[in-house]
């Protein structure tokens, strides 16, 4: 499961926020391992991981649009999005 809050404030910042839960067994001792041997937290090594992941499959709006409407907002502009041509 996993779950998105965009309540949180850092600095003054609203910040959005996962919660990743039944991880299967040993991934936090890997991403532990891998974070240190590249000199990072658990945390910033999760966040490069998820941006290396989007970036080699970059979300357009209108993949999120075909997402059913839960109730988040989003901003494009912020995410880089970028139309694409149609596919006919």
């Amino acid at each position: 499961m996993v779950m998105i809050s965009e309540e949180s404030l850092v600095g003054g910042a609203l910040v959005e926020q996962m919660v990743i839960r039944n991880l299967p067994d040993g991934t936090k001792a890997a991403l532990r391992a891998r974070a240190a041997s590249r000199g990072r937290s658990v945390e910033a090594e999760v966040r490069q991981i998820v941006a290396d992941a989007l970036a080699s499959d970059p979300v357009t709006l209108v993949d999120l649009l075909a997402v059913p409407d839960d109730g988040l907002d989003f901003e494009p502009e912020r995410l880089g999005l970028r139309a694409r041509d149609a596919e006919l």
